[in-house]
């Protein structure tokens, strides 16, 4: 298959001041992502995504390996064009109204206004604030502001929409919708890459999956050839954690 994304034996150690290492965050991870697939990252707090995301988008240098979009350098423009982000955190400028920041963003991808002005109105029908639109994203909810995030990754029409945390912040209505979203982006085409700690948000969207964990790649498969809940699957893979003597320390 054509693959938008490839990952072989990518390595990243942090280091101090002294360039002494400090954490080995990525441990020779590889795995592909393929045209139109729905591709979820998952991992527990610590295990490497966030920076296996940031050497993928172009953001950090490898230590070792190779990552390629599209057969490309992350780095490269060309690439870079073709490519969505939507981070974990939405860092929106408080003071442009929704469809301000939209036209800021459609602005960096190099639309015109013409074209800026048309996929604005359909992207916030897209995400529910077609009703206020006008209103400065500095008053919004956690949620409205995710979702202008959400837009603002989408402006440019990209081949490829990496998404870390989608539904965070999100409540009940707003994560299914998005959730709708992702999967009609899908089938109208479009690769996305997503990281969640939410597993029954990635359980209901991707189509298949890579575990990491303490920086290496654990397994990789098929959502719908797993046999079990994608839960109970994880905990096997990861382990279930430490046990708690609650009943000593309320003595």
């Amino acid at each position: 298959m054509d693959n938008i994304i490839e990952l072989n034996s990518l390595r990243k150690t942090f280091r101090d001041f002294w360039l002494r290492p400090t954490v080995e965050a990525v441990r020779g991870v590889d795995f592909s992502v393929a045209r139109g697939e729905v591709f979820g990252l998952l991992g527990p707090n610590g295990s490497g995504k966030s920076t296996t995301i940031k050497m993928l988008l172009g953001l950090l240098k490898p230590d070792g390996g190779s990552v390629r979009l599209f057969g490309l350098p992350p780095t490269s423009l060309a690439a870079r064009k073709r490519l969505g982000y939507l981070p974990e955190l939405s860092y929106l400028h408080p003071f442009l109204t929704a469809r301000e920041t939209l036209s800021y963003y459609g602005g960096l991808c190099g639309l015109d206004s013409r074209t800026v002005k048309e996929r604005s109105a359909q992207l916030l029908e897209m995400v529910g604030l077609q009703d206020v639109a006008g209103r400065s994203v500095g008053g919004f909810s956690k949620g409205m502001a995710r979702r202008v995030a959400l837009a603002s990754a989408l402006i440019g029409k990209p081949e490829l929409l990496v998404l870390d945390e989608p539904t965070s912040g999100l409540d009940p209505v707003s994560t299914n919708e998005v959730k709708t979203l992702v999967k009609a982006l899908a089938k109208g085409g479009m690769t996305i890459l997503m990281t969640s700690h939410l597993l029954a948000d990635a359980e209901d969207v991707c189509t298949r999956f890579c575990i990491l964990n303490r920086g290496e790649k654990v397994t990789e498969g098929e959502m719908g050839k797993i046999g079990q809940s994608l839960s109970e699957f994880f905990l096997a893979k990861v382990g279930e954690g430490r046990a708690f003597d609650v009943a000593e320390f309320l003595k």
